[in-house]
């Protein structure tokens, strides 16, 4: 039996949705996902700043590693504003949340 070689199979994921995005519902979609994706960037960017692990994290605030796996990952679950402010206290970060009125596109 012959040897079998791994042969990945090439693909443009930025291509790929950036001719999705041409889609008006796929647009409205992938929009409405950005304030989950934000907050999952600021809890990661946060705790590797912090040099933290997970687990470290998670004793810190007295909870499992898998419930940080879970709130990092944006699972169903929303955090509370509490969960956050314990998060961001254990990683040496203040909890800020702000509302920004929405950019209202310009009629020429």
């Amino acid at each position: 039996m012959d040897e079998l070689k791994y042969q990945p199979v090439p693909y443009d994921v930025e291509g790929d949705i950036a001719k999705d995005l041409q889609r008006n519902d796929f647009r409205r979609e992938y929009e409405a996902l950005e304030p989950k994706y934000a907050l999952i960037r600021e809890l990661l960017s946060a705790r590797r700043y912090s040099g933290m692990t997970q687990e470290a994290v998670a004793l810190k605030i007295g909870t499992t590693k898998s419930a940080i796996s879970r709130l990092e990952s944006g699972s169903k679950h929303a955090p509370s504003i509490a969960t956050l402010r314990r998060y961001a206290e254990a990683v040496g970060c203040e909890l800020e949340i702000k509302l920004k009125p929405k950019q209202q596109s310009q009629k020429i």
